[in-house]
């Protein structure tokens, strides 16, 4: 294993289980399909507006599906260089939320992913993203 790459430290904010402050978010990922997927019930201390919940933990929750989904099938990190987001609606704390996420296409270094998150049969948020495999000669700074 190359130890200049990046590693995960159970300390991700959406799915390590060793954050306290994180969502905790337990992913299953389906290697023959290429995709990903979660369920999270977002609490009160999630909002943004009352009874709203805020637009930064479901774009966490979308770029952590795409990423997790491509460093687990990829075996290399990848970070997102570029992600959009579309609102359909709110999403409100105690709705049961499901995110699922799946590769679109891989070319080199660059990985396209898309994901969504639904409450039933409504779309709460969806994303496209374009993540990058990160190399041993990239320049990323541990904090350990």
């Amino acid at each position: 294993m190359n130890t200049d790459l990046p590693r995960d430290n159970n300390r991700c904010y959406v799915c390590g289980k060793e954050n306290p402050a994180g969502l905790g978010v337990d992913f299953a990922i389906d290697a023959a399909a290429r995709s990903i997927s979660a369920r999270f019930t977002p609490k009160d201390v999630h909002q943004g507006y009352a009874g709203i919940v805020h637009g930064g933990i479901l774009s966490a929750l979308l770029d952590e599906a795409m990423g997790k989904l491509a460093f687990v099938l990829l075996g290399v990190p990848v970070v997102t260089a570029e992600m959009s987001v579309k609102f359909r609606t709110p999403a409100a704390p105690g709705d049961e939320l499901r995110i699922t996420g799946w590769i679109t296409e891989e070319v080199n270094r660059l990985v396209r992913a898309e994901a969504k998150i639904e409450r039933g049969l409504t779309v709460i948020a969806e994303a496209k993203g374009k993540l990058v495999k990160i190399s041993a000669g990239d320049k990323v700074r541990s904090t350990e």
